[in-house]
């Protein structure tokens, strides 16, 4: 963009719920990278993604926060149904509820959450080329219309060096919805010596499993970036054997800190992770131990797979990210040499 005029953009953002933040962590890494030419402002929601009045009251807020470019960040799909067509791009995170649910229930999700906000932008984003292939299977448009722009990692996971302890290795396990798999992972790691970190709210049931299988485990909820990184860097390997992911950022993080990822080969995982992790199939509760063990006892592949992260780690860095959604923030306000 010539001069000093600024394209202004908006981010629409979901009011998160309590201890799940990676939406917005997400973006807010795009926005601290994004060119001089590019201003955004953020809306944020005023209630949960619950209920009708609530989801009334913030698309009808929405309509009146707008920009030259609008963009949905996702989880809120709804806020584009009044905002101008022309200069709004929605980004769809994953299609994991509409493939749980069933019956009218799953119809009226996909009408309202797809179908009609699909009408309702110029253009989509998606964190995955295999989220990408999945929205192709629930909804007819435009495959042009779709453009993969991948998570990006944020500067503060760097390489950090730590003697792997095989005699008790900490795994860190980001995340504890149900797509994390936390009954299985247990039992695979039930009766071997490790210490088991949990990022995330656990619930009374995930809690009973642990400690039916008398899993070493500790929980932290809520916490700050800086926090976060320090959990990376004090684990020996990450545990991400994940039953669905529209993306699995944590494989990227654990990259680029320098340790080793055990993690599924299922949905966008092997796309993430490329040649740089550990793939189990989710499901086998053997695999997975047998991952744990290989990495504990091989320090020659534990090697290996960090050499190999660290390399993964240039795909994902916010400068290129950030690239990609200003060219199509351009785009869609017409500006030239986008």
């Amino acid at each position: 963009m010539r001069g000093t005029k600024k394209l202004k953009v908006v981010h629409f953002q979901r009011k998160p719920p309590l201890g799940f933040f990676s939406v917005e962590r997400l973006f807010e890494d795009v926005r601290s990278a994004l060119p001089a030419d590019i201003a955004v402002t953020v809306y944020l929601n005023r209630f949960l993604s619950q209920g009708l009045w609530q989801r009334l009251v913030d698309t009808l807020r929405a309509a009146r926060h707008q920009g030259g470019v609008n963009h949905v960040t996702g989880d809120v799909h709804y806020l584009t149904y009044l905002l101008n067509r022309k200069r709004t791009v929605l980004t769809i995170l994953d299609c994991v509820t509409l493939v749980r649910l069933r019956g009218l229930r799953r119809w009226v999700f996909w009408f309202f959450w797809y179908w009609l906000p699909e009408k309702r932008c110029a253009a989509i984003t998606v964190i995955s080329e295999s989220t990408k292939q999945e929205l192709l299977r629930h909804l007819r448009c435009d495959p042009d219309k779709i453009t993969v722009i991948h998570c990006p990692v944020s500067d503060e996971f760097t390489a950090s060096a730590k003697p792997f302890d095989s005699q008790c290795p900490r795994i860190l396990q980001v995340g504890t919805t149900e797509n994390k798999n936390i009954p299985r992972i247990a039992e695979a790691l039930q009766g071997l010596p490790c210490r088991l970190s949990i990022i995330g709210p656990l619930s009374d049931a995930q809690k009973a499993v642990l400690e039916r299988f008398a899993i070493d485990y500790e929980n932290h909820v809520g916490l700050s970036r800086e926090a976060l990184v320090e959990q990376y860097r004090k684990a020996d390997l990450l545990m991400f054997a994940s039953l669905y992911e529209g993306f699995g950022l944590p494989i990227v993080e654990a990259n680029a800190v320098g340790r080793p990822v055990i993690t599924s080969r299922l949905y966008s995982m092997p796309e993430v992770g490329g040649d740089s992790a550990c793939y189990v199939d989710p499901y086998a509760v053997g695999e997975i131990r047998a991952a744990v063990e290989r990495l504990t006892g091989d320090a020659t592949y534990r090697q290996a797979l960090t050499e190999r992260g660290y390399r993964n780690v240039a795909r994902f860095r916010r400068a290129v990210i950030a690239g990609h959604y200003a060219a199509l923030y351009r785009m869609l306000a017409g500006i030239d040499g986008a």
